[in-house]
């Protein structure tokens, strides 16, 4: 029996911990069937495993409103939804509107299962142990037992690497299913590192599964998930618990770099590679794609990745993608790009810093990685004095591919259906008519359409706007959405085994992993007199342009902090660059901080998000002990 996970869905409510009823946990996923029914049936078993996915998140785009989420609540992006909607998460995010009670994060609405995570992956935690100690009753084949079982273990470790990520070490360990009439004042809050030791516990009894596939290669199966998913949960949540804010008084770092060295290993062992060629040339380097000066190949390489979404195949031209969504983006063109194209807004706005991270074509960074700026706003960059090549009159030449291949910046160009007729003051540009046309992307002050503006929602708030997940000329005549979410992908895997290699003094080791990732690109090799320092300074950086606007900033910067830090020095203050257009057509530009006031989630509470107040109650009371993380 092959089971498509989206086809038989019950309707189960499950309730974790203390806020179940006998009722619902001795009920089948349809509200009338016992579980005895249930699991002496195999469709049925089936089906109930479906309720085991049923709490996946699509992420991306799919936060609330086509939000990014913890894109633009790091210092990668502004959201313009932050001004045009301020009761929406970002608005509250910048503005400190949180509390355990009422925070954007956990109490607004869901959209495609983000949002309300505590309840919703506490109910699939629920549903996957519930599987995990009924399926060997089940009359299904001894294949399938094996197989289905194992996905609920990697299921389980998804969700539970999912809440320690977003809420910290408050999650009480679920081997077994809770029973309401259990004695929950036993139960004991367990230490980050323990979390981690059970999520990849989980893992390796998915892994030792002989039925459970390395990949899924059949589109009939799509969203199921693989061993290589495992591999990339162990070797991500590893890396976060020897990490300054998870370690505690114990160094992890040699087991983390031993547990990532394996998972690569497995994970190159078993086909997967980076995406490291332009397999649709038609599209990524024709005329009007306009991917980098000259067609650059390593420009299309990578909008070419990010763009399309993987093939279930067993040779997919995408053999770095390790799991993806199931759900598409969206008209990504409409709510997250260039808001003028179609008229909307243009979402997530590319920082000035994130803009600064990407070094010139011949490997120096644009800025002093150790002290980046002179002032607490970012206004005053400290430059790199090796750097020869950056002209601050001229700043987007000369740089690294993937800047040309994720973000519109003042000067580049646009294929696509525009919705509009150009003004007069859109000097680049006029006269045009609406259509199908290239249109240089100006984000001066004063330019009507694309220009810098500080409340107008298809405007850029930052100067910049995000072309990473962007296909280079689609629109309302050209339906090409945003491709499947990539949750995991060997590109972050080589640079968490850099990291794991960098921290134990592995110097050459982690030097190759991150040269892999910097030869794809079109980077040259770091150089090999860099100290651990240096080396440590260059990593972070390239975890911050190889990963840009993929969820993965917010909680770098997190777990790079001590525990009694904040984030005051990458989240207080995020900057724009302000460019006036001068009466002979040349560019003047200056850097601004965004708005005039700091941003309020930079404090040492925001480095976790909060258990919803009512679960803390409630834990608190059964235990005896306090749950909710400082500050909250």
């Amino acid at each position: 029996m092959i089971m498509k996970i989206n086809y038989i869905l019950f309707a189960f409510i499950l309730m974790c911990l203390t806020s179940a009823c006998k009722k619902a946990l001795d009920s089948a996923p349809d509200g009338k069937l016992s579980l005895d029914d249930v699991f002496s049936d195999p469709v049925k078993t089936g089906a109930f495993l479906n309720s085991c996915y049923a709490n996946m998140p699509t992420k991306g785009t799919r936060y609330f409103f086509w939000s990014r989420g913890p894109v633009v609540w790091s210092d990668e992006a502004w959201d313009t939804d932050a001004e045009a909607e301020s009761g929406l998460m970002a608005g509250r995010m910048y503005n400190g509107n949180a509390s355990s009670g009422n925070h954007p994060v956990t109490n607004v609405s869901e959209d495609s299962g983000n949002g309300n995570y505590w309840a919703r992956y506490w109910a699939a935690i629920r549903n996957c142990t519930i599987f995990i100690s009924r399926v060997g009753d089940s009359p299904l084949g001894d294949i399938e037992k094996s197989r289905y079982k194992a996905e609920a273990h990697l299921l389980r470790a998804f969700y539970y690497a999912e809440l320690l990520k977003w809420f910290g070490p408050s999650l009480p360990i679920q081997r077994e299913p809770y029973q309401f009439d259990g004695d929950f004042s036993q139960t004991k809050r367990p230490g980050y590192y323990e979390l981690v030791k059970f999520i990849m516990e989980d893992c390796d009894a998915a892994i030792s599964s002989a039925d459970l596939p390395w990949r899924i290669t059949s589109a009939g199966e799509a969203g199921r998930v693989n061993k290589a998913m495992a591999e990339a949960v162990k070797s991500r949540m590893m890396l976060f618990a020897a990490s300054p804010l998870n370690t505690g008084i114990v160094n992890h770092w040699e087991e983390a770099y031993e547990i990532n060295k394996a998972s690569l290993a497995n994970l190159r062992a078993n086909g997967y590679e980076l995406y490291n060629k332009v397999n649709f040339p038609q599209t990524y380097l024709s005329d009007v794609a306009y991917l980098g000066p000259d067609k650059n190949v390593h420009s299309a390489v990578y909008n070419e990745y990010f763009t399309r979404t993987m093939e279930y195949s067993g040779s997919p031209v995408d053999k770095e993608t390790i799991y993806q969504s199931r759900d598409g983006q969206g008209n990504i063109w409409n709510i997250d790009g260039i808001g003028a194209q179609d008229g909307y807004k243009s979402g997530t706005c590319p920082s000035q810093e994130l803009v600064d991270a990407y070094e010139t074509k011949d490997g120096q960074p644009v800025l002093d990685l150790a002290n980046p700026y002179a002032d607490e706003k970012h206004t005053q960059p400290n430059y790199n004095p090796a750097n020869s090549l950056y002209d601050e009159r001229d700043p987007y030449a000369n740089r690294d591919p993937r800047f040309y291949a994720s973000i519109y910046y003042n000067g580049s160009k646009r294929k696509a259906l525009w919705g509009f007729s150009e003004e007069k003051e859109s000097y680049e540009n006029y006269p045009a008519a609406m259509g199908n046309r290239t249109r240089i992307i100006a984000t001066y002050v004063g330019e009507p359409q694309t220009g810098i503006h500080p409340t107008t929602r298809k405007a850029t708030r930052t100067g910049y706007f995000e072309r990473k997940f962007l296909h280079p000329n689609s629109g309302n005549d050209n339906v090409v959405g945003g491709a499947n979410w990539k949750f995991f992908r060997l590109g972050e895997v080589i640079l968490n085994f850099a990291e794991t290699a960098l921290e134990t003094n592995r110097l050459d080791e982690a030097r190759q992993a991150i040269n892999e990732i910097r030869l794809r690109a079109g980077m040259p090799e770091l150089p090999l007199e860099l100290n651990q320092e240096q080396l440590r300074l260059r990593l972070r950086n390239e975890r911050r342009v190889e990963l840009a606007m993929e969820e993965a900033r917010y909680f770098d910067v997190r777990r790079w902090t001590q525990p009694g830090g904040d984030l005051s020095k990458t989240d207080k203050w995020i900057t724009a660059m302000a460019i006036t257009r001068n009466a002979d057509g040349s560019y003047t530009y200056n850097r601004r901080p965004v708005r005039a006031t700091e941003r309020s989630n930079y404090t040492n509470k925001f480095l976790w998000v909060p258990i919803p107040l009512s679960e803390a109650n409630r834990l608190k009371a059964v235990t005896g002990e306090e749950w909710q993380s400082a500050g909250w």
